[in-house]
């Protein structure tokens, strides 16, 4: 399968995304379906596999410019993998709307919080508790939603008041466990096209070494208030959507 150039350009422009502000992927279904006119069960089992390369590319990026931080990120994704079991165990028994308005409703509230506050912990200190019980909820919550990694990290770690930078750098990483998590689960059934896969993958991956490059060449707090308007635009399309009863 090869994508038309207009698909391809936006897939790209999601992979910078992605590499700058950590947030994109959740552009990358609709893209697919409405531009690609790809089926939805196509798009989702090669997006989460696609997403394993270019969450690889992204940390070696950020761990280049020194702003990964390695202890954290190994203990984020320490915390994704039973998380991401549970709430795969749990996903018939939630109420997915209930779950998609909390969703909704955390991205929104961190957004503006981040937009009212100047204040940033420079330390990065969770502690390393709290970032395995972050990447924890991270993974039940993502199993639960369908959401990628990024999207539900970072605004937990924005709410924090983590320097942005250190947010998106953590973002790249904890795409990994997560990816090869949901990529297991469907090659078992044989859900994964693999040809679509490819090229999303090394779309995304060179969409995110650029991302990566313009994120640390912006002011951090020009990348902070990109991140979160970004973040409120993001939760309230989400509760919209979730309000038109759209799927």
């Amino acid at each position: 399968m090869i994508l038309p150039p207009l698909v391809m350009a936006c897939v790209l422009v999601v992979g910078v995304m992605i590499g700058s502000i950590g947030i994109g992927g959740v552009l990358q279904v609709p893209v697919l379906q409405v531009l690609g006119g790809i089926p939805i069960h196509a798009v989702i089992p090669a997006c989460m596999l696609a997403y394993l390369l270019p969450g690889i590319v992204g940390a070696l990026v950020y761990h280049r410019h020194g702003t990964l931080q390695w202890p954290a990120a190994l203990r984020l994704c320490a915390g994704a993998v039973p998380g991401a079991y549970l709430g795969a165990w749990l996903l018939p028994l939630a109420p997915a709307a209930l779950l998609e308005l909390l969703v909704g409703l955390l991205i929104v509230y961190s957004g503006i919080d981040a937009l009212r506050r100047r204040h940033v912990d420079e330390s990065g200190g969770l502690g390393g508790t709290g970032f395995l019980l972050v990447g924890f909820a991270t993974g039940v919550v993502c199993a639960l939603t369908g959401a990628g990694g990024p999207l539900l990290l970072i605004p937990i770690l924005v709410w924090f008041h983590l320097p942005v930078r250190l947010v998106v750098g953590l973002g790249q990483i904890i795409q990994v466990p997560i990816s090869i998590m949901a990529t297991v689960g469907n090659l078992r059934t044989g859900m994964v096209d693999l040809q679509l896969a490819l090229w999303l993958t090394l779309l995304l991956s060179v969409g995110v070494v650029v991302g990566g490059w313009i994120a640390h060449r912006l002011p951090e707090h020009r990348l902070r208030r990109t991140v979160a308007v970004l973040l409120v635009v993001v939760g309230a399309g989400l509760l919209l959507r979730l309000a038109l009863g759209l799927r």
